[in-house]
């Protein structure tokens, strides 16, 4: 608005819904990047989740289904924190993430009542270290502008490499942005400093100028024509905001301070109404602002105290609005536990008549250009459409989502038939920015069948069974109540074939750093804070090097030891009272140290152990005395697990052999295939009834892998493979046989993942 002329937007009031009209069921994430938290196509809203660590995302639909409530399903994205996603402003369906694993992926997702994608369409490696910052470009198709810490690089999603990588900044780069026609790029810094970048004439800045004093965090986001906005901090740490004119970069034109705060104010603009959104992260206060291009530059229109605290909020597309009540602003504001719909309203008189003057011609969903005749020098605009009922562009046959997976699946196959002449396809070129098909891409992107990586992963699912009821299961930490807490002394140093502790129905086993190989034993009833005194234990004498439960004997624990001796221990109705040194049994045999004990799933009293003397062998419990020896290893053993019905132990080995034995037919491996490659380690665990074997290990490259087996055929090699991460944590599989639920994790303060 100016001085003369009142703004038919000065009345535009916010209006919160009751609580029913929430999208309930939500974990905003409470992680900290520098990335937006939510965003929002017409059909779909995306999110930051606290589930697995941050690397899942949410997704909502953007409308109340036919009952009034909302869907809400979690994808896994990422083998690490998920620090930022966009939607394409030409395909409500097509989502980017971007990752602290340094990894960019697009997916094809669906309406949230259907399966969601288990792999990534495409993955991009920027090769920059911990990913913070991407961003759609605003008019070219398949155009992304992805930042790190320091750099800035701009991609085509259909090429191998970046199509320009950006002078590095001098510090944390925080905020990004494209002006609307895509001429210019925009960026903020914790070096104070407001650059402009020209991407296709140089690769360094065309403008700096120093933007806010304060240290904390800053955004930048054009708005009207050739003007910026920033904010930021002033010297006594006020909430600032700045207007700027690209064209004269020398000092901004309007500054405006508000309240005294550590949060760092998102803006978010809406260039047909120029009205201006202002939200503190961890703040309840919303500001809406009117932006001009003269005084006064910056109006308040309404201000609006929310309910719950901001983690993230974004703008509804305009396409998406409801005109027929004067809504000009849709803002979805994640909190804790909600994603809260703010419909910002003109109070006119609602009903069947459009009120244009509120609604000019807004951008459509149609790109002006491909990223190439950006690149080439092209400045297409994106046609502008009505948004009048009886005027707006009608869907095309076929529906935009199949078009869009047509088009990104043309891409792919372009993808897949440059990437075998490629150099950087291969692993020496692993330090150079490249992009990679859905084959490379983290865990979450599902199993890629080999050897033919173009296969589609759908038919793993379909050979395993139908979609699962649990795939949407979700883990949460119980409630402190159930905790045990003061526990001190822990032996985080427990050699890679054991898996740290153990626990049955009644008791857990903690091994101890102390001398003597001390085990702890406590009770699950009997939760709560641990006393400051020493604990009673189990004392070995010996560096203990696995350790197991009976699985009919609650009571008796069996442990391993690095003087090749298995001791049997009794622990008492109760729990420990007092520390034990007397073993029940000790069973002598192996000629070294002891890799790994397991007891049998059904005969009484049955235990297998493994070795450095390359022998597994099984032992009576009742005798305690060995029943037999079973050879035909070159290496060290990883792994073993008995089939569910206990006729068949499988070891997966260091010399890249997965084994299969019946030791009650014979004491050589009955079949033999090709296991993981890497040598770092290896576990195996039997799956879908016993009639696969899941293998969690280590490619050529270190890099951790699951390979599936078929028991019938080891000698065939893996049906499938997924790539995981990298890590030198052996990945530990826990197999659920009733829900078919594979629970992975890592011994170097990771995270459980469910599969």
């Amino acid at each position: 608005m100016n001085r003369f002329k009142t703004s038919k937007y000065k009345n535009t009031t916010p209006k919160i819904p009751k609580k029913d009209g929430w999208i309930a069921n939500v974990r905003g994430g409470s992680f900290s990047s520098q990335g937006k938290h939510i965003k929002s196509s017409c059909s779909l809203v995306a999110f930051n989740t606290d589930h697995a660590g941050g690397g899942m995302v949410g997704l909502s639909s953007v409308n109340a289904g036919a009952d009034g409530k909302w869907s809400v399903t979690q994808i896994s994205c990422h083998a690490d924190l998920v620090t930022d996603l966009d939607f394409s402003p030409f395909d409500d369906y097509l989502l980017a993430t971007c990752s602290a694993d340094q990894t960019v992926k697009l997916w094809r997702l669906w309406d949230v009542d259907q399966d969601q994608p288990s792999n990534a369409e495409v993955t991009l490696s920027p090769a920059d270290g911990r990913l913070e910052l991407l961003l759609f470009h605003p008019a070219a198709s398949a155009l992304l502008a992805v930042a790190s810490a320091g750099g800035v690089q701009l991609w085509d999603i259909n090429r191998d490499s970046a199509l320009t990588v950006l002078e590095p900044h001098a510090d944390q780069l925080q905020g990004l942005s494209w002006k609307e026609d895509g001429s210019l790029l925009a960026s903020s810094c914790k070096d104070k400093k407001l650059r402009l970048f020209d991407p296709r004439a140089q690769p360094s800045a065309v403008q700096c100028v120093q933007a806010h004093q304060g240290n904390r965090d800053s955004r930048v986001l054009w708005v009207k024509d050739d003007n910026l906005l920033t904010t930021g901090f002033n010297q006594v740490r006020q909430q600032e905001v700045r207007l700027w004119d690209s064209r004269k970069l020398t000092s901004s034109v309007s500054a405006l301070s508000l309240a005294t705060s550590n949060s760092t104010l998102i803006p978010l603009f809406d260039s047909d109404s120029g009205l201006l959104i202002l939200s503190g992260n961890g703040e309840s206060v919303i500001d809406c602002f009117e932006v001009n291009t003269s005084e006064p530059f910056l109006s308040q229109v309404s201000q609006c105290v929310a309910d719950s605290s901001s983690r993230g909020v974004c703008l509804l597309p305009k396409l998406a609005l409801d005109i027929s009540c004067c809504e000009v602003l849709r803002l979805m504001q994640l909190t804790e536990n909600f994603i809260v719909p703010i419909s910002y309203q003109v109070p006119r008189k609602a009903g069947q008549d459009f009120h244009a003057d509120l609604y000019p011609d807004t951008v459509g969903h149609t790109a002006a250009m491909s990223a190439d005749e950006w690149w080439k020098g092209d400045n297409k605009q994106v046609e502008r459409v009505s948004l009048h009922p009886s005027k707006r562009p009608k869907p095309a046959a076929p529906s935009a989502q199949e078009k869009a997976q047509k088009d990104l699946s043309r891409g792919k196959s372009k993808e897949e038939a440059s990437s075998s002449s490629s150099p950087l396809s291969s692993p020496s070129s692993s330090a150079v920015p490249s992009r990679s098909p859905s084959s490379t891409s983290g865990l979450s992107s599902g199993f890629v069948p080999s050897p033919s990586p173009s296969q589609s992963s759908r038919a793993i699912h379909n050979m395993l069974g139908p979609s699962s009821k649990f795939r949407h299961i979700q883990g949460s930490v119980l409630h402190r109540d159930t905790h045990i807490t003061n526990l001190r002394g822990l032996h985080l140093t427990t050699p890679g074939e054991c898996d740290g502790f153990c626990a049955n129905g009644q008791r857990v086993a903690v091994p101890l750093a102390i001398a003597g190989g001390q085990i702890a034993v406590f009770e699950l009833s009997q939760p709560g804070k641990l006393p400051d005194t020493a604990l009673p234990t189990i004392q070995n004498s010996v560096n203990v090097a696995d350790f197991c439960w009976d699985p009919f004997d609650p009571h008796r624990l069996v442990v391993a030891g690095d003087d090749a001796k298995i001791r049997v221990w009794q622990i008492p109705k109760g729990g420990l009272q007092e520390t034990l040194t007397e073993p029940e049994c000790v069973l002598r045999g192996h000629t070294e140290k002891i890799y790994s004990v397991k007891f049998h799933p059904h005969a009484i009293g049955l235990l297998v152990s493994s070795s450095y003397d390359l022998t597994v062998r099984l032992w009576s419990l009742e005798t305690g005395e060995q029943v037999k020896q079973l050879s035909g290893h070159q290496d060290q053993i990883f792994g073993m697990a008995w089939s569910p019905d206990g006729k068949l132990l499988a070891t997966v080995c260091k010399d890249g052999k997965v084994r299969l034995y019946d030791p009650r037919k014979s004491t050589s491996p009955i079949q033999e295939g090709p296991g993981p490659e890497g040598q770092r380690g290896a576990r195996v665990v039997w799956v879908c009834g016993g009639k696969f074997l899941m293998v969690s290990g280590f490619d050529s490259r270190s890099e951790r892998q699951l390979y599936l087996f078929s028991a019938e055929s080891l000698a065939s090699g893996s049906l499938a493979s997924a790539p995981a991460d990298v890590s030198p944590s052996t990945l530990i599989p826990f197999y659920d046989p009733d829900t078919s639920v594979l629970i992975l994790t890592g011994k170097v303060r990771e995270s459980p993942s469910a599969f």
